[in-house]
C-alpha cells in the first residue's frame, strides 16, 4: 500500500504500459493489472483501478459487456465513440466531452468508433472505485470549455462541488480536473490531495520530483503518468506546445472488506 506522508512523483512512461488487443480492431495500453495482465504490485492507486489508452479503429469496438460497481469515465483525444448501455442511455463522445457511468448494481454497455468513421477514435478511460455500492446505475455526458492556463472540474464525489456543472462520482473524497497550460507557462495551482494521478493528454511538461534542492528535474511527454503522494511535483511547466493533462484528486486508499 502506498504510503500517503511520503513525498514521492511515480513517473511511468506510456512505453512502459501493458498492451493488449481485445478484439479487432482494438488496441489498449494499460496503466494498471487488467484482464489477463496481473501485477500484484500493479493493480491500484489510491482509488484508481484503471487508466487505459484505447485506440478502436474504423468499425471497431467493444461489444455488450458487464460491469459493477465501479465508476467509469471517458475523456475523448480524438475521432468519436459511441456509447450504448442496457438501461437505455446513448450517447456519442467527441474531444471536449467528459462521459462518466456508474456501474451501481450492475449493467451492460457497448463501446464502438461511431458508425461511418474513417478514422480512429483515441480515448483515455478511467476506473473508480466507488464508495457507495449496489445503486442504480446512472449515466452522464457533459461538453466542457477550458480557458488556458485553468483546472477545470470534470467530475466530483466531493460535497464541496455539490451544485456545480461536474459530472456526480458515486465516491464521496474523490475529484477528476483538467489541467491546461500554455506553452512556457507554469501550471496553475493544483488541488491537493493524499493521492493524485495526472496522465499528460496533450504537449509536454517540466518539472521536479519534490521542493527544494533535493528535487531532480523530469519531463513528460503524451500518454506519460504520473503517480504523486505527499507534496511531490513541484515547479510544473508547460513545453513549448502547452500542456493538458487529466489529474485526479483522491483522499483515500483502495477500500477493502
Amino acid at each position: 500500500m502506498t504510503d500517503p506522508a511520503r513525498p514521492r512523483a511515480d513517473l511511468r512512461r506510456t512505453a512502459e504500459r501493458y498492451r493488449s488487443t481485445p478484439a479487432p480492431g482494438v488496441e489498449t495500453r494499460h496503466a494498471f493489472s487488467f484482464a489477463g495482465h496481473y501485477d500484484p504490485k500493479n493493480v491500484h492507486f489510491g482509488a484508481l483501478l484503471a487508466c487505459n489508452e484505447e485506440t478502436l479503429q474504423p468499425g471497431a469496438g467493444f461489444e455488450a459487456h458487464r460491469h459493477r460497481d465501479v465508476e467509469i469515465v471517458t475523456w475523448v483525444l480524438e475521432g468519436a465513440l459511441a456509447h450504448r448501455d442496457a438501461d437505455g442511455h446513448a450517447g456519442v463522445v467527441r474531444p471536449g466531452m467528459v462521459q462518466h457511468l456508474s456501474a451501481g448494481r450492475g449493467t451492460s454497455h457497448t463501446e464502438r468508433n461511431v458508425g461511418g468513421a474513417d478514422v480512429p477514435v483515441r480515448f483515455v478511460q478511467m476506473w473508480l472505485q466507488p464508495d457507495v455500492f449496489d445503486s442504480e446505475p446512472s449515466y452522464g455526458l457533459r461538453r466542457v470549455a477550458p480557458a488556458a492556463d485553468t483546472v477545470t472540474l470534470l467530475a466530483s464525489g466531493l460535497e464541496r462541488d455539490a451544485g456545480t456543472e461536474a459530472l456526480r462520482l458515486r465516491r464521496s473524497d474523490a475529484a477528476l480536473h483538467l489541467v491546461t497550460a500554455g506553452p512556457g507557462q507554469a501550471l496553475p495551482d493544483l488541488p491537493e490531495a493524499h493521492w493524485r494521478y495526472a496522465h499528460l493528454t496533450a504537449g509536454s511538461l517540466g518539472y521536479r520530483t519534490i521542493p527544494g534542492p533535493r528535487g531532480v528535474g523530469r519531463s513528460m511527454e503524451p500518454g506519460d503518468s504520473l503517480r504523486l503522494t505527499g507534496e511531490a511535483f513541484a515547479n510544473p511547466v508547460a513545453g513549448p506546445e502547452g500542456a493538458e493533462l487529466l489529474l485526479w484528486e483522491m483522499h483515500s486508499d483502495l477500500k477493502v472488506g
